[in-house]
């Protein structure tokens, strides 16, 4: 994998309806909007925020986590609202040796059912793999999250098993976790 392309500088990825970018504090309204709805993060590792400043604070945590070569959170925005955060899809637990990282997405419970996940993602992994070099991708779901499972499968990743107890999500405690993996080779057939 190439960290320089992966953490040069912040990914800008757009597609017909959509662009994946750097979430900026013009944007502290709708990230709020997001991340204080408990429904969004029913099959998520994450605890639902109700402070706003908490919230507008994030901001400068995820070019933190950027710049320290953890992770990458991308906004994702619909062309057609005018450039309106619509939900997050993030890159994480990165492994060089391996070339892999692992991808979680989520949208506000506006824009669910409309295809914007399955497109973020679509153009995400296009993205990595024309310019980072990355061999694997990988998501980790809960079984029970079947909209999520269903964006994977349309993405073409392959449904790998599921590790009983295999990790502990805050505000859920130990969860069963099914893997879905994609693999560069995937996208030659």
């Amino acid at each position: 994998m190439n960290f320089n392309n992966v953490f040069g500088k912040y990914p800008y990825v757009d597609s017909e309806r959509l662009v994946l970018k750097k979430i900026e504090e013009e944007n502290s309204d709708d990230l709020f909007r997001i991340y204080s709805n408990s429904n969004v993060f029913k099959y998520c590792g994450i605890i639902p925020k109700k402070n706003y400043n908490t919230v507008k604070k994030m901001i400068g945590h995820f070019e933190r986590d950027f710049n320290k070569k953890l992770n990458i959170k991308l906004g994702i925005f619909e062309k057609k609202s005018g450039m309106k955060l619509t939900g997050i899809i993030e890159l994480m637990n990165f492994k060089e040796k391996v070339n892999m990282c692992t991808v979680g997405y989520f949208l506000a419970e506006e824009y669910w059912g409309k295809g914007i996940a399955t497109e973020a993602l679509k153009v995400l992994k296009k993205y990595l793999f024309a310019y980072t070099e990355i061999n694997r991708i990988q998501a980790e779901v809960m079984p029970q999250n079947k909209a999520s499972a269903n964006v994977l499968v349309k993405n073409g990743f392959l449904f790998e098993g599921c590790i009983k107890q295999g990790n502990f999500w805050p505000g859920k405690g130990v969860v069963d976790i099914d893997v879905y993996g994609f693999l560069r080779e995937y996208s030659k057939e």
